[in-house]
């Protein structure tokens, strides 16, 4: 028995087309006066990626579109319990999983982020059955790249770091993160133009990813 883990925005969830259509759907639920190309774009600006916290993005989109209708913290809360509802996967999420699952890996979550937020994210995408464990930061109090998240997904699977495989998008925080602990690493590639040259391999798509795990836990 092996473990592949795996980071949950730009991994698993395709966060980039989940925000759009959420956005999307609050500017036509909420101001569809205010201009939609311009709403978004400004959000995806003042989002950084999802680094920024919605408290403050959604405070200079109320300043800067004039909005008296909603306070931030109305925009605020509408983002938190509606937006799973516009969740995307990845293509080949659920067949992916499926493949490695048949071969008996045990898989794991480790994602940085709110609690329930993630874990409703993971819900929407219908893939919670999948993984033997979940872990959210918010809940364990350990952000990534911090070691001890990783090595506290190790324990609750009981596999050694050499056993295991972490996949995702962060260069810092899922690559650099996991080798601390000694897990191979799996760069899941959304920027053709930067490299990830820490990780043991790369790939664009996640009907990879069962081939390049089994190459590097045959190598370990």
């Amino acid at each position: 028995m092996s473990a592949v883990f795996f980071d949950l925005d730009q991994t698993l969830l395709d966060r980039n087309a989940s925000l759009i259509a959420f956005l999307k759907s609050q500017h036509g639920r909420l101001f569809p006066q205010l201009n939609q190309a311009a709403f978004i774009q400004r959000f995806i600006d003042l989002d950084q990626n999802g680094y920024v916290w919605k408290d403050i993005v959604y405070q200079a989109m109320v300043s800067e579109f004039d909005i008296h209708q909603q306070t931030w913290k109305d925009l605020l809360n509408d983002y938190v319990n509606n937006f799973h509802h516009n969740s995307i996967g990845f293509a080949g999420l659920i067949e992916m999983l499926t493949m490695l699952k048949a071969q008996n890996y045990k898989l794991g979550i480790i994602t940085n982020g709110r609690f329930p937020f993630q874990l409703q994210n993971i819900q929407a995408l219908h893939i919670e059955s999948y993984f033997d464990v979940i872990l959210i930061s918010e809940r364990e109090g350990i952000r990534k790249p911090d070691p001890a998240i990783f090595e506290r997904a190790l324990e609750h699977v009981g596999e050694t770091a050499v056993n295991a495989v972490m996949v995702g998008d962060n260069p810092i925080a899922d690559i650099q993160g996991a080798k601390k602990v000694g897990m191979r690493t799996i760069w899941k590639s959304t920027d053709p133009i930067n490299l990830c040259p820490d990780a043991d391999a790369v790939c664009n798509q996640l009907g990879e990813i069962n081939a390049l795990v089994q190459s590097l836990l045959l190598t370990s």
